[in-house]
């Protein structure tokens, strides 16, 4: 599959029980860190488990054109040789990020405080997100940003020659916000204040710290204060990638609501600031069994089994929006075929994502026959029971891998196949997910298959 280029539109029908193992890839968070970090390491880090999914192959193509030496070894296991803190070099061409939001939004801010200009660019999805998230807080470092109205991509950064450590509070819950400033405080003297008032996944505060950062984490009353001494020497490490909680997502929410289904997926992470989707649907009432608790790279992993469930609707807390903010889609679909009602507050970031994703839910799953209420920051889903769905309908993508595979999944418990204008963005995160989906016995083809 490929996220650029010809549309693939895709239909999914009515299944029978799924059964069997899902491998679902590495982790895409860490995936990024991991080359970034290693790029600006000195010496050879190793990774093992890279998802080799499209937004991760862009930010690898990034770290080369900044100087580092990117290789895979073998599937999945690749060598990145650093340049040290302060040691990117100029690229050449300009970088383009694919679809990846992550990737451009860190990659920014590693560069920002070197003395080197790089000019950025993305898909047609990429190109309508916001960037000024960023490089407002960037330009207290002394970078400077020239982009397009509204701050948007193309943009060209200019990083600052003599970079001065900040005190940051992030305005909005954002991991990509938080990781960017942090990454930029590497080559800035002195001490940089990251302040959340929610906190965000910590992968990179996590690998900061592996990597040999000195960097401290505190909870205050200001809300989570992470400070982080720049100008260090970052050690090269060998970081094992646990697999992508938000990838499993399609898997585990498929056999809650197939009937029959049982399955298991090996080696999920447990961080608790990517989990509240796992949380919310024990609450929901849903059959998963958190197996073999160990850690792998750093980070807490367990296996999955999951069985069908029949799943009451609830209201999600707010507070729980940040650790699970990119599976509301996929939770939103769950709760179409639960009963009752699910109510989803604290969600106005989906609405800055790849798409609009409370837009793009809401009416894709009028389409198929689900009543749903959407306000600015809500999603309200009445769910329909078990086998509830109608379905019969085409989702519209808007260039969202999460998007297309949500509906992929409805449409296997939906009375009426669910078809996809788009499937071609899901190699951006999830390139096994059709094969996969069919090894456990899910009926997923594409237009003229």
């Amino acid at each position: 599959m490929s996220g650029h280029g010809e549309p693939i539109p895709m239909t999914a029908r009515k299944s029978g029980p799924l059964k069997g193992v899902a491998d679902v890839p590495g982790d895409k968070s860490i995936s990024h860190r991991a080359l970034i970090l290693g790029a600006m390491a000195v010496g050879e880090t190793r990774v093992t488990g890279l998802l080799e999914g499209q937004d991760v192959l862009d930010t690898a193509k990034a770290m080369r054109a900044f100087g580092a030496e990117v290789t895979q070894l073998a599937p999945g296991e690749w060598s990145v040789r650093g340049v040290g803190v302060g040691g990117f070099a100029e690229p050449a061409a300009v970088i383009d990020c694919g679809n990846s939001g992550t990737g451009v939004r860190l990659i920014m801010g590693c560069m920002a405080t070197s003395p080197i200009t790089a000019t950025f660019t993305g898909d047609a999805s990429l190109r309508k997100r916001p960037m000024g998230r960023v490089t407002d807080p960037l330009a207290l470092f002394g970078a400077r940003a020239y982009g397009r109205q509204g701050g948007r991509l193309p943009m060209t950064i200019v990083g600052a020659a003599e970079p001065v450590p900040v005190r940051y509070t992030v305005p909005m819950p954002s991991a990509q916000v938080k990781s960017a400033v942090l990454l930029a405080g590497l080559n800035a003297p002195g001490q940089t204040v990251v302040i959340e008032k929610e906190p965000t996944r910590d992968h990179s505060e996590r690998m900061l710290r592996g990597f040999g950062a000195e960097i401290t984490v505190e909870d205050t009353d200001e809300g989570r204060v992470i400070t982080l001494t720049g100008q260090p020497e970052l050690k090269p490490q060998s970081v094992a990638v646990p697999r992508d909680p938000s990838s499993a997502a399609f898997p585990v929410c498929a056999a809650l609501i197939v009937e029959g289904s049982d399955i298991r997926v090996p080696g999920v992470s447990q961080n608790p600031t990517r989990y509240g989707l796992y949380t919310t649907l024990v609450e929901m009432g849903a059959d998963i069994a958190f197996e073999n608790p160990r850690e792998e790279g750093g980070e807490p992993v367990a296996d999955l089994r999951v069985r069908f469930s029949a799943l009451k609707g609830i209201e999600v807390p707010e507070a729980r929006a940040a650790s699970m903010i990119d599976e509301y889609p996929i939770l939103s679909v769950v709760a179409a075929c639960a009963e009752g009602t699910t109510v989803m507050r604290g969600v106005k970031e989906l609405r800055v994502k790849e798409s609009d994703r409370i837009d793009a839910m809401a009416r894709g799953l009028e389409a198929c026959g689900v009543r749903v209420e959407e306000e600015e920051d809500v999603l309200i889903v009445h769910g329909m029971g078990p086998g509830g769905v109608p379905g019969g309908a085409t989702a519209k993508t808007h260039i969202d891998h999460r998007i297309a595979m949500s509906f992929l999944v409805l449409g296997l418990a939906a009375q009426k196949p669910v078809s996809v204008d788009d499937g071609s963005p899901i190699a951006t995160s999830f390139p096994v997910f059709e094969g996969l989906m069919a090894g456990l016995g899910a009926e997923i083809v594409r237009a003229g298959a």
